[in-house]
Formats: structure tokens, C-alpha cells, sequence
């Protein structure tokens, strides 16, 4: 499936994802901390933890955190930089096998992760490992173009259509969708908590093709046409810098009894 064989193409560039990959807002966390209810002992469950982005303002704020990390690579990166948390464990596994050692978790967390694992079984398997009342929490990103935004992004498109790329149209915050209906779907889990988070990032040329080179869609590309398009970018955008606007959505949901 292309699911599964795109998700493991992080673990290729695992020290790059770990210098590139921009972390989140503090108000995503403390905010997920506080709708899960969550604090100094909790114990939550990590999908997907990467290089630790997310792991470590966890970590700060006092839970315990299993962190279940598919890619061997940036699993042992992760290991490194979670060193100084003597409460957090990172285990190499893929989540949809991994058998947990309790299934009494106060919290099941996922940034940027959750997309990642079978749409047919993903909340179900996350409801399997907490505690009655527990909560999931599931940050879903997107790059979006709101009024006002770099035109960069806009002006790059004729490069990806080059490389056989779709031509990607313009996302405003408010157009992408939540996942809400897929959390309450299977009656495990009571209707969501959600907030969005809108932010920017500015890049110069090589900072910005560092980035696209930890996305699994760019990874996936012939080297050749990888290579052709990295030379358009980096010329279109010169001795520049410019602005991403990345959004975040927050969903914290509730086990039902």
C-alpha cells in the first residue's frame, strides 16, 4: 500500500528530520495537556514521536510517555535527545502490532502521525490502550496559503506540475477539515475538543529544501526529478527569505465508559 511504504521514508533521513522539522506552538501543548487533563505522572502513549518534537514539551510538563516509533533511525535520534527524561521510553515499533505493557494509559497523543495508520482501525486501537476516560489527542497539520500569504507558494507551483505534480490550489485555515466525525464514528470516544493553531515559519533556500527533503511525498520522487525541482526552488526563491503559514488542529477526545 502506498500508506505503507511512504511512512517509512523518514527513517532515511533521520538526523535531517531532526534538525529541519519545526516544532509546535507551546499553546498546543498546554492546551492539550489541559483539555486531557493531564499532568506531572500521567502516563500517556506516543504514535509516531519522530526525532522527539513534540516528546520533549511533554516531557517538560511532566508526563510519562511511552513513545512508539516505527523507523529504527529516528527512533535511536529520539532516544538521544529524550536522554535527560528518565520518564520517557521510546520503543521501536509500529503501533499497529505493538502490544503495549498496560492498557491503562491516561492519554494516547499523535502530531502529525495519526494519517499514518489504517483509517479502518486507528481509533480503535488507540481506545484499546487507554483507561476509561482517558483521552486521545491527535494534531493534524497543514500548510495553508491564507490572504496576505508568501506568493512563493503560488509562483513555485509551475515547478511541481514540471516534476508531474499535481498543481496544489490554495488552503485557507478555515477549509481544512477536522476529525471530528472519525473520533466519535465508532462510539468509543465522546465528541472532541478542538482548537486551531495558525503559525509561520520563514526559510532561506537551503533551510526550506531541508525541510521538503524530510516529506515523504518529496523522499518519493525519482532522484532525477527530486534534483530538477530542488534547482527550480532554489533559484525561484534567491537570497530571499520566505513565509510558511503552517496550521495545526488540536482534538482531544474522551473514552467512554
Amino acid at each position: 500500500m502506498e500508506r505503507t511504504r511512504l511512512r517509512t521514508t523518514f527513517d532515511e533521513a533521520a538526523e535531517l528530520y531532526d534538525s529541519a522539522r519545526p516544532g509546535y506552538p507551546a499553546a498546543v501543548v498546554d492546551d492539550l495537556v489541559a483539555l486531557a487533563g493531564l499532568g506531572a505522572g500521567s502516563r500517556a502513549v506516543e504514535i509516531g514521536p519522530g526525532t522527539g518534537q513534540a516528546t520533549i514539551p511533554l516531557a517538560e510538563r511532566g508526563v510519562e510517555v511511552v513513545a512508539v516509533e516505527l523507523g529504527e533511525s529516528l527512533a535511536a535520534v529520539a532516544a538521544r535527545n529524550l536522554a535527560r527524561f528518565p520518564a520517557v521510553e521510546v520503543v521501536c515499533a509500529d503501533f499497529e502490532t505493538w502490544e503495549p505493557p498496560r492498557r491503562d494509559f491516561d492519554a494516547v497523543v499523535a502530531f502529525t502521525a495519526f494519517h499514518w495508520l489504517d483509517p479502518a482501525t486507528r481509533v480503535e486501537r488507540c481506545a484499546r490502550v487507554l483507561r476509561s476516560g482517558g483521552s486521545l489527542a491527535v494534531v493534524k497539520t497543514q500548510h495553508v496559503t491564507p490572504e496576505g500569504g508568501d506568493p512563493f507558494f503560488a509562483d513555485v507551483q509551475d515547478a511541481y506540475v514540471r516534476a508531474g505534480e499535481a498543481r496544489a490550489a490554495p488552503i485557507l485555515p478555515d477549509e481544512v477539515p477536522d476529525l471530528r466525525a472519525e473520533l466519535v464514528a465508532g462510539g468509543h470516544f465522546e465528541e472532541p475538543a478542538v482548537r486551531r493553531y495558525v503559525w509561520e515559519v520563514e526559510y532561506d533556500a537551503d533551510s526550506y529544501l531541508a525541510v521538503l527533503d524530510t516529506y515523504s511525498g518529496h523522499r518519493a520522487m525519482p532522484p532525477d526529478v527530486r534534483g530538477a525541482l530542488y534547482r527550480e526552488i532554489r533559484e525561484l526563491i534567491g537570497g530571499r527569505r520566505i513565509r510558511k503559514v503552517y496550521l495545526a488542529i488540536l482534538h482531544v477526545a474522551r473514552r467512554r465508559d
